[in-house]
């Protein structure tokens, strides 16, 4: 149930950033390339600060 979670909400992240850097500023671009990043640290190190937060929220594994 978490990963598909922290799929969701990098996915809305993702999009809502976009959306962001056409109508307001294009420096919104940065978000989408944190997540794209932090996404990528998620892979190789198995860690990702999303899920710790939804364990302690009591979201199941």
């Amino acid at each position: 149930m978490q990963e598909r979670v922290v799929r969701a909400v990098a996915g809305i992240f993702i999009l809502a950033s976009i959306v962001l850097t056409i109508y307001v500023n294009i420096n919104w671009l940065f978000l989408t390339g944190f997540v794209g990043l932090n996404l990528l640290q998620s892979s190789i190190t198995k860690w990702c600060l999303l899920n710790q937060i939804l364990t302690k929220l009591g979201v199941p594994k």
